[in-house]
Parts: C-alpha cells; sequence; structure tokens
C-alpha cells in the first residue's frame, strides 16, 4: 500500500503502478550490469537480460525520464528560463512573412497586366486568394466555356506572364 501511495503521489506526471514496477526493474537491472560491466548498459543488452522487446525496454527509458520545468533557471545570473529558449513554431518567421507578402503583391502587379478574365481564370485555376484551386471544368462553368477554351485562355495568360518584361517583376 505504500509503494503504491509513492508511485501515485511521487510524480509530476502520474504512471501506472505496474510501469513503476516496471521502471524499478530496469533501474535495478542497470545498476546489476554497470558493476559486472563497468560501463553504462545499452538497450539491446537490457533487453536481452530482461527477455523483453528493444522497442519496450526503450518506452519505458523514455517513459522514466522526469520533466523538466520550463521555469528552470538559466545561465550565472539565473535572470532567464528555460521557456525563453524554446521556439514558437506557431509563429510564422519574420523574413517568411516578409517574402510572402511581397511575392503576393508582386503576383497581384503582374495579374494586373492581364485582361480581368484572363487574370481570374488564373486565379482560380492557381487558387491566388482562393482556398482552392479549380479544374478546368469548374472554371469553364463559371464562365459559361469549355474547358478547352479556359485551357487556350490560360495558355495565352501564362505565355504572357512569360514575357521577359513581365516574368522579372517575378523573378526579382
Amino acid at each position: 500500500a505504500i509503494t503504491r501511495s509513492i508511485a501515485d503521489q511521487a510524480r509530476t506526471i502520474r504512471i501506472p503502478v505496474h510501469m513503476i514496477e516496471t521502471i524499478n526493474k530496469l533501474n535495478r537491472i542497470s545498476r546489476q550490469m554497470l558493476q559486472e560491466m563497468g560501463r553504462e548498459t545499452t538497450p539491446e543488452e537490457l533487453a536481452e537480460r530482461m527477455l523483453m522487446p528493444e522497442d519496450k525496454i526503450r518506452k519505458v527509458l523514455k517513459i522514466a525520464k522526469e520533466p523538466i520545468s520550463m521555469e528552470t533557471p538559466i545561465g550565472d545570473d539565473e535572470d532567464s528560463h528555460l521557456g525563453d529558449f524554446i521556439e514558437d513554431n506557431t509563429l510564422e518567421l519574420p523574413l517568411d512573412s516578409a517574402t510572402t507578402e511581397s511575392l503576393r503583391a508582386a503576383t497581384h502587379d503582374v495579374l494586373a497586366g492581364l485582361t480581368a478574365r484572363e487574370a481570374k481564370v488564373l486565379r482560380m485555376r492557381f487558387g491566388i486568394d482562393m482556398n482552392t484551386d479549380h479544374t478546368l471544368e469548374e472554371v469553364g462553368k463559371q464562365f459559361d466555356v469549355t474547358r478547352e477554351r479556359i485551357r487556350q485562355i490560360e495558355a495565352k495568360a501564362l505565355r504572357k506572364l512569360r514575357h521577359p518584361s513581365r516574368s522579372e517583376v517575378l523573378r526579382s
């Protein structure tokens, strides 16, 4: 009962009692092998001694690690914390944001040089300023023309955009 209570209360993140027992057994065998061999054991060696699959040993070792607080002081002054150095992957980097905005503006400038119909066809086909791109069939229905005609309009518009005077804007 005491062991179960300690297992339930001792860690920040609760680990089931059967897993605590496996961790304790693994630690005990690991210490024993350290004394025998004079070096740290590998997961392969532990798996062989404990008669368990190696991936299960690796999982148990991972679970046995103690969590680290984000408030752990870093440096000599202890005025900064570990959490201050962890990157927020949800934010877009300023350089990426600026590049995307620049490309968006250049694309709009180039499309403004086309006829309204050509620009709309390219916007729909490539999903520019839209949630998704559209098929030739879908664009054709919007303009009440065949998909072949939409393909021709798209090809003509792309040919215009490939002209050196227009394509230089997108390349720069």
